[in-house]
């Protein structure tokens, strides 16, 4: 390559690195992003973008499947699941043809290999052409991650799965066994349920989905086994009981009131959470910090080393796409010497894609009152929302957190239709340090789902319409 030295080099070409190397370009900065394999990262190939579109196929199928409630008729409903994939693999590599087309735009110099830090200032790549170093005066780790595994069970890919393996199978498991009821167990739980699978859904804290309201995590976990997925949390898994056979994979469990059983399935996906990407990648040759996995960073994600920045999933906190956008930008913002508004995780929307979707941001009831605040709450049932009748979804509920005081938005939550759509409103409303009142006050049009968030608002103080 004729070009080694830059103002800034990107080490991973995920969400956060290709989004920190455009941003760092349009601010005047030649840009280098190195990765080892395909810009876009997990979140395009293995993740965010995969997934959903698995999951909108297993939410047309349940659609079709009960055409009759709206009066439609059509024989033969059923899954071709290799044109599924074909659908998920076409749309990836559209957008991954885009992110390609983005970054040569804006000439960004793209160098595939695996990069190792050297010094502060150096990085050095292994290519399929050899060895290259390149230099820059500042660095920006965004290396991501990689799922998480058992102790002493590693991955097979063949009956021990991770959520890779999973977007790699051809073949739909008659029953499975998922471990971990995060986002990432609750959202395969709830698409191989939709695609005919017998799914069990194990989780060790009280209840699935831990990050999020308890209220809201006992709604969906209703609604899940209603469906058929049988939902286990507060349960042990014992890992050494595990037994794989040409069956199947089996093991026992420990219920929070002592209760033993054993289940088992076709296979067992081990969704418990992911690991940050910091091995071979130099950091302790350049000696900066890392704590229990992660990189350790400030507010503008400076990690102890000067010129060496950190951004994504290899960072910790919530390891979301979006997220790793925004402080990829915040990184290279400061690089350039601007002063960029910092994060606060209280903005971050979060999102389970499941049937139906789960969103949240800011805070919940208990985690403002244990933070001081003395809270009102609304909730509103989207049963009484008519948009969500007309969809035929009208399971689920918003819950609207304020502070008694100021009747300042303190969190959003909502189990039900389209949630992933509307939560952003609520995150601008906590951008805008808006009130419950204000939210209310604002004129939502009709008939739509998001109304769900002004009668939840006015419901904050008893004043909700239609319950």
């Amino acid at each position: 390559m004729a070009d080694t030295s830059f103002d800034v080099i990107i080490l991973g070409g995920g969400t956060g690195g290709y989004v920190a190397a455009i941003r760092a370009a349009q601010l005047g900065l030649n840009t280098a992003l190195v990765d080892v394999g395909k810009v876009g990262g997990t979140c395009l190939h293995r993740g965010c973008i995969p997934t959903k579109a698995l999951l909108h196929t297993a939410e047309l199928l349940h659609t079709f499947q009960h055409g009759n409630e709206f009066g439609l008729t059509a024989e033969h409903v059923g899954l071709d699941y290799a044109k599924a994939m074909a659908k998920k693999d076409k749309v990836v590599t559209q957008l991954w043809r885009g992110v390609e087309f983005l970054l040569k735009k804006n000439k960004v110099t793209v160098v595939k290999g695996w990069g190792r830090l050297q010094d502060a200032t150096h990085v050095e790549v292994k290519t399929d052409d050899g060895v290259v170093t390149l230099t820059a005066k500042d660095i920006v780790v965004a290396t991501g991650s990689v799922p998480r595994e058992l102790p002493d069970l590693p991955f097979d890919g063949r009956q021990i799965l991770s959520s890779d393996h999973v977007l790699e199978k051809t073949e739909i498991p008659g029953s499975i066994v998922i471990l971990g009821g995060g986002a990432i167990g609750v959202e395969f739980a709830s698409m191989y349920n939709d695609f005919g699978s017998n799914v069990t859904l194990i989780e060790m804290m009280p209840h699935i989905l831990p990050q999020d309201d308890d209220e809201i995590a006992a709604e969906l976990t209703k609604m899940l086994t209603r469906r058929g997925v049988k939902v286990m949390a507060g349960t042990r898994f014992d890992l050494k009981s595990v037994n794989k056979t040409e069956a199947g994979v089996s093991a026992r469990v420990t219920t929070s009131d002592g209760t033993e059983s054993t289940v088992s399935g076709d296979v067992l996906l081990v969704a418990i959470g992911r690991q940050a990407i910091t091995q071979d990648i130099g950091l302790e040759a350049v000696g900066v910090r890392v704590e229990r996995g992660f990189i350790v960073v400030d507010d503008h994600y400076r990690t102890n080393v000067p010129h060496v920045y950190a951004i994504g999933d290899v960072i910790g906190g919530y390891l979301l796409a979006h997220v790793a956008a925004h402080e990829g930008m915040i990184a290279v913002e400061t690089i350039a010497g601007q002063d960029p508004e910092t994060l606060d995780p209280t903005r971050v929307p979060r999102v389970t894609y499941s049937r139906p979707e789960v969103a949240s941001v800011g805070l919940t009831a208990k985690e403002a009152e244990e933070r001081g605040y003395e809270v009102k709450v609304g909730i509103f049932p989207f049963r009484a929302n008519g948009k969500s009748l007309i969809l035929g979804e009208p399971d689920g509920m918003v819950k609207v957190v304020a502070d008694k005081k100021t009747d300042a938005l303190l969190g959003a939550h909502i189990v039900g239709p389209r949630a992933s759509d509307y939560i952003n409103e609520m995150a601008l409303a906590r951008f805008l340090e808006a009130t419950a009142w204000e939210v209310a006050e604002s004129v939502h049009a009709h008939p739509t789902v998001s109304e769900v968030l002004h009668e939840a608002a006015l419901a904050v103080d008893g004043h909700a319409i239609h319950i």
